[in-house]
């Protein structure tokens, strides 16, 4: 059986996030790799979309925070294509009124001066103390979100603040999926990982300790083996 693998990136993330995973999964005469394009599509449901029409066959989806929202939609959409999928660090959850205010502030501020992407002052959102020390890590987040550029992360964010709420999707996806988290996570906390696992029929909850928001990168060797086992389940 054969296994085509879509990996689906964050908000102001580029396919960079998955290297790691996509290094050792590549390495499989059974597995096929593609990236989703999250740019240019001011819903998530387009990016689900667009997602749908580029791919032959059934896939399995592997999306990070946004892109476990896309995941999630493609289950809505179209159930009957995925073999099985995977959210990481992401929730099922639409934005209350407050989280809105607050992208649309972020949106406001990315329109003054010279875009940055992910700032030293977002970092501590998207890493762990302890990830936060390494300079490589860093320095590889702050480029994918200059990659992305401030058009794109407008148009991200007003995606994510119209998402629709997927815990009833979830609740009818009976295939294999796979839910992760990082204990540290302020962005997608574990107990949003909890409810999700809670009611998706056949899912595998893994909690990596000290970890935070960007789990693929954080803990790439964990994530990875996770990623293999789900495979495997989808296999038998």
């Amino acid at each position: 059986m054969s296994h085509n693998i879509v990996f689906i990136p964050g908000l102001i993330l580029t396919k960079n996030l998955f290297l790691a995973q996509e290094e050792v999964l590549k390495s499989r005469p059974d597995i096929t790799i593609t990236h989703a394009n999250t740019c240019g599509h001011a819903s998530i449901t387009a990016m689900a979309e667009e997602i749908l029409a580029s791919q032959k066959g059934s896939f399995i989806p592997v999306g990070l925070s946004m892109g476990g929202y896309v995941a999630a939609e493609l289950a809505r959409l179209a159930p009957e294509r995925l073999d099985g999928m995977a959210l990481l660090s992401t929730g099922p959850h639409a934005d209350e009124e407050r989280q809105k205010r607050i992208r649309r502030e972020l949106v406001r501020m990315s329109t003054m001066g010279k875009f940055k992407g992910v700032t030293p002052r977002l970092l501590p959102r998207f890493l762990s103390p302890a990830a936060l020390q390494n300079e490589t890590l860093a320095s590889a987040v702050m480029a994918m979100g200059e990659a992305v550029g401030q058009h794109n992360f407008a148009l991200q964010q007003e995606a994510i603040m119209n998402r629709r709420e997927q815990m009833g999707t979830l609740a009818q996806f009976h295939k294999p999926s796979l839910v992760l988290c990082g204990d540290l996570d302020e962005l997608t906390p574990p107990e949003l990982a909890h409810e999700m696992a809670g009611v998706l029929r056949d899912a595998e909850l893994v909690i990596l300790p000290d970890v935070g928001h960007l789990s693929a990168m954080e803990a790439p060797d964990e994530v990875t083996a996770a990623l293999l086992r789900l495979i495997d389940r989808i296999a038998t």
